[in-house]
């Protein structure tokens, strides 16, 4: 061996754990002895300008001893000068091609490959470092700590896998003088803590426990680093003080060591924050990455996941009214009694007393099965387990019954009559198209060239004077779109003002006890394509009827074959108007007939 080397020192002692819990056994880089490996600085391997020389790599006893000559560049010189003063004193190993194995707490490196020795502000590996530059000097001792790549996921068995592992700490920085030491620092944010405590604010205790349990299992690890580093910095450099820290948040798993961070770089962060306001903006101009992790994870602001769907409070409203009957066929009879046949008569002595002729009306309405039908798979019913799924399936699944109740009894499905899943009109008949004798049609005319503001009016003239022939019980409800609602409110006198002060007084103008907004009703028209504005009806007059075996029914089966749990919601019921003249229809005429 030239015996004109440079330095020489430990790129790496053998057994002795590093702070991440590896440790180098012996002979683990036996396979270099005598090879060459480049020196850079600080694991610059993205700029070759970095390369400083060479070393020679010797397999001893404890250890692989580095033999290490610089280069007469630029920086090799400068390499030269700062171990030749004692200004860098460690030594950092790049190694790949890890085999480890596990052993109680230990990571075992038992064989790897040392791709490049580095010169660095601060090691890892206790023992690794210069002990011998040119002349002799005296040897130094520090504790430092390995970064590692990538975990390594052990199994009972030893594993071989492409990892790197890298012996370096980052560049520290000095600290300004203006700044505040951690000690006040600390004691501004204790303060701050109890100002935020007596106040009834969120404290630091009350942001701890919004992290998860891994979130704060790495800041457990985390203080427990600060503390140990502390405790070395106190003992091994009483006399100097320094504001570095020798381990590394965050691990890195390629070749630019960009996740470390020094102490003074988190005292720089901290002021950061306070001033920008964001942490997350803060770390990441200090160079840390993935600083996400720390933050407590998103919680939901409900229990269960909303719905979103159309409003379907005018379809509640209706359910709840709506008359109920214990039998699944209606029939309605009636004697019609308006015919001048039907008055009483005077009477002339001699003359013949003629009997009152009346005629005698019925239908029937006979039911039909309507139902809704879902299926999840067990394992996910299994795995939900944040909240209880099939319940909120099953709600899901009583709400859209209820809506498609509502909607057929009111306007029918909106489906083709050859839809297989049509609910039939003459088993559930809509109040907006039956027939004469129970639902009085009418027609709100304007001009082809109306404005808003003047279909909105003809909408209300045309309310209020369809209420003549209305039959039904006490005082209805209108029954409209959003739209037009809107159109109505928005009406304006003379003077700009608006004539209806909200729903309420709207209701009262038009004779109706309340309004309710119908989504499906957009787009609706009649039977000669004019579109329908509104239906007044009162719900007490529309009758649902069930038998007890066809009322509301939940049913669960399981499928072996698909392991899935399969839900079936049905009823099977009738729907029918059950008074004359008890609804009204308002529709509108623009001179031409809709498509």
């Amino acid at each position: 061996m030239n015996e004109n080397y440079d330095f020489c020192g430990w790129a790496t002692k053998n057994d002795l754990r590093c702070s991440d819990g590896r440790v180098i056994r012996e002979n683990a880089f036996a396979d270099q002895d005598n090879t060459t490996v480049p020196i850079f600085w600080n694991h610059n391997h993205s700029d070759m300008s970095k390369c400083l020389g060479h070393a020679l790599l010797k397999n001893v006893p404890g250890g692989v001893r580095a033999y290490g000559y610089f280069n007469d560049t630029e920086n090799g010189r400068a390499g030269k000068e700062l171990v030749k003063h004692r200004d860098i004193t460690y030594l950092s190993i790049f190694a790949n091609a890890l085999t480890e194995n596990q052993r109680g707490a230990d990571r075992n490196v038992i064989h790897g490959t040392i791709r490049e020795v580095s010169l660095v502000p601060a090691g890892a590996n206790p023992g690794a470092l210069i002990d011998t530059v040119i002349r002799h000097g005296q040897e130094m001792d520090d504790e430092m700590i390995i970064f590692s790549g990538e975990e390594i996921e052990l199994q009972h068995s030893e594993i071989k896998e492409e990892i790197e592992l890298q012996h370096a700490d980052d560049a520290t920085k000095e600290p300004k003088k203006d700044e505040k030491g951690e000690e006040e620092m600390a004691n501004e944010a204790n303060e701050a803590n109890k100002a935020n405590e007596a106040n009834g604010n969120e404290t630091i205790g009350d942001v701890f426990n919004t992290l998860s349990e891994k979130q704060k299992m790495a800041v457990y690890a985390i203080i427990g680093q600060l503390l140990n580093d502390e405790k070395n910095k106190a003992a091994e450099h009483s006399d100097e003080g320094g504001n570095e820290m020798h381990y590394n948040m965050f691990e890195d798993d390629g070749l630019n060591n960009n996740n470390v961070i020094s102490h003074a770089d988190e005292m720089e962060i901290i002021k950061d924050a306070k001033r920008t306001g964001s942490l997350r903006d803060a770390a990441f101009a200090h160079g840390i990455e993935n600083i996400d992790y720390l933050f407590p994870e998103a919680k939901n602001v409900t229990n269960t996941p909303e719905w979103i769907k159309r409003d379907t409070d005018w379809a509640d409203n209706w359910m709840r009214s709506v008359g109920r009957s214990p039998f699944s066929r209606i029939k309605s009879q009636f004697a019609d009694i308006t015919e001048d046949e039907a008055r009483a008569k005077g009477y002339i002595k001699g003359n013949l007393k003629v009997e009152e002729v009346f005629s005698l009306l019925k239908r029937s309405t006979t039911p039909q099965t309507i139902y809704k039908k879902q299926k999840i798979d067990r394992d996910d019913v299994i795995d939900i387990t944040d909240f209880d799924v099939v319940a909120w399936i099953k709600g899901e699944m009583r709400i859209m019954l209820d809506e498609e109740i509502a909607r057929a009894c009111l306007i029918g499905d909106g489906r083709l009559s050859s839809d297989d899943d049509k609910i039939n009109e003459s088993n559930v008949r809509p109040v907006y198209n039956d027939a004469d004798l129970f639902t009085i049609k009418y027609t709100a005319n304007v001009d082809s060239a109306a404005t808003e503001d003047d279909i909105a009016k003809a909408f209300i003239k045309a309310c209020v004077k369809a209420r003549k022939g209305y039959k039904g019980s006490g005082n209805p409800t209108l029954y409209t779109t959003e739209d037009y609602l809107t159109d109505m409110l928005l009406i304006e006198d003379t003077t700009g003002r608006r004539i209806y002060k909200d729903q309420a007084d709207l209701a009262t103008a038009l004779r109706v006890s309340k309004i309710e907004t119908v989504t499906p009703m957009e787009g609706l028209t009649n039977e000669d394509g004019y579109p329908v504005m509104g239906i007044i009806v009162n719900p007490r007059d529309y009758r649902i009827g069930a038998d007890k075996g066809g009322a509301v029914n939940m049913f669960d089966d399981f499928d072996i074959d698909y392991n899935a749990q399969k839900y079936l919601i049905e009823t099977r019921c009738s729907g029918a108007l059950v008074k004359p003249y008890s609804a009204i229809t308002i529709s509108l005429s623009t001179g031409t007939v809709s498509a």
